[in-house]
């Protein structure tokens, strides 16, 4: 066992009983795929602001941020004291409230492309949502989509999201066969459009592929939403990640374009479950209930015992209502791009190639130790794939390892190569965080990884 190891094993005792019991109990010891970890992930007891601590008392400089779920930071005194006054009003009522109409008018006054709403317990299945929807407005099975995008992990959208995986695990005959994956190419997708006559719609990531790690090429939204209105074919924008964090009105605002419906979940809802899908009035329209003939023919069926929970609309509204001017969020940009430039500084002072930092808004990425060389801050793209870039490069010893390396220092990255910066991250937050990196550089070096 090397150093970096050892240290990470003698700081975490308690986080490795949880996790030998967690195996026991859940495939592979986790609750989502994303916080598996090599020897064992830890178990966070508490966080507020920028930090989080572990059941073993270690303080750690947090850029999970809640899967990208908590612009404002852990803990908000507004949304903490907005959840407390509803749980004691009623976590549900099994019925319609003022808290949801309030959060649908702070959703709209973002999203003015959003006529109506319906709201989701989360993302996935707001695109599921959006896409039964589609198919019921057009009449046409298809559904367009990139490789890498990620919309969630549904039978209908699983095709595609790690590369052009045709057979992912577990799903039945007939999903993956209503969807096309293209590479984002537009010549590609105005020839497809072109072809064929049974697409419904068109599903991006609005940034690029899962929230930005293969950032899209300028323009490239602007000239898809041409494209489908050419062809007649509907836009949906999974806004998952970036609604309300890129700009209030997420890229559509940031990039002036408009989809035909958009999917929202994470910052929707303050921290807690929470999604939506939204859009055009006629689109939306097949959710309402009509005549006998209509809602056999047409109507979308949706339920949802969760639906603008009472809790999720309270901390949805607190959030939204302090984040809508855009202040906050390009506040959040000026610190992720400081961390991102000290990050690419430290970088080429080691000479390291291979390796580089890049981001958009409040979003960073990380590449350690990719299989070509690049200049630290400038990402050769056109010669990463999608699969390197997601898994933060070519050498899983490494990045196991420096990821190790970072968390004995203090800091948590999301997977060890991603992470989403909040208001409570400040200069001091920074600067600590380009310590922690250059220190764990130092400790891949000693133990021979680099």
């Amino acid at each position: 066992m090397n150093e970096i190891e050892q240290i990470y094993r003698e700081r975490h005792p308690t986080s490795i009983g949880s996790f030998q019991e967690a195996r026991l109990r859940f495939p592979s010891g986790v609750t989502h795929d994303g916080r598996l970890a090599d020897p064992f992930p830890l178990s966070i007891e508490h966080a507020h602001g920028a930090y989080k601590w572990d059941i073993d008392g270690n303080r750690l400089i947090d850029y999970w941020m809640g899967h990208g779920a908590l612009l404002l930071g852990h803990s908000h005194p507004a949304i903490v004291r907005a959840v407390q006054q509803q749980v004691e009003r009623g976590t549900h009522l099994g019925g319609s409230t003022a808290h949801e109409l309030h959060w649908a008018r702070l959703i709209v006054d973002c999203f003015p492309s959003i006529e109506r709403l319906r709201f989701t317990a989360s993302g996935t299945e707001a695109t599921m949502l959006a896409l039964r929807l589609v198919r019921a407005f057009t009449g046409k099975p298809m559904v367009l989509r990139f490789a890498g995008h990620f919309h969630g992990w549904s039978d209908a959208l699983a095709t595609g999201a790690e590369g052009h995986s045709l057979s992912p695990a577990g799903l039945p005959p007939g999903p993956g066969e209503a969807t096309l994956v293209l590479d984002p190419d537009l010549d590609a997708v105005a020839r497809t459009l072109r072809e064929r006559n049974d697409i419904a719609a068109v599903i991006v990531e609005p940034t690029g592929a899962s929230y930005g790690a293969q950032p899209l090429p300028a323009g490239f939204v602007q000239d898809l939403r041409s494209l489908t209105r050419q062809y007649d074919v509907l836009l949906i924008c999974d806004e998952v990640v970036t609604g309300f964090r890129v700009a209030p009105g997420g890229q559509q605002e940031r990039a002036n374009f408009t989809a035909d419906l958009t999917c929202l979940a994470k910052i929707l809802a303050g921290g807690l479950p929470g999604g939506a899908v939204g859009g055009r009035a006629d689109v939306m329209e097949h959710l309402a209930v009509r005549d006998r003939e209509w809602n056999e023919r047409y109507k979308v069926r949706h339920h949802g015992t969760f639906n603008a929970n009472p809790l999720s609309a309270a901390a949805g509204c607190a959030a939204l209502a302090i984040i809508r001017d855009g202040t906050l969020q390009q506040q959040a940009a000026q610190t992720c791009a400081a961390l991102v430039a000290g990050m690419n500084d430290r970088l080429r002072a080691e000479g390291l190639y291979g390796w580089a930092a890049y981001g958009d808004s409040s979003i960073f990425h990380l590449v350690v130790g990719a299989s070509v060389d690049f200049a630290p801050g400038e990402p050769a793209f056109d010669r990463l794939s999608i699969t390197e870039l997601k898994a933060g490069g070519a050498s899983p010893q490494l990045r196991k390892h420096f990821r190790l390396a970072l968390l004995n220092e203090g800091v948590d990255l999301m997977k060890g190569i991603a992470g989403f910066v909040s208001t409570a991250h400040s200069e001091a937050e920074v600067t600590a965080t380009l310590d922690a990196f250059e220190r764990a550089i130092a400790a891949v070096r000693r133990a021979g990884f680099i």
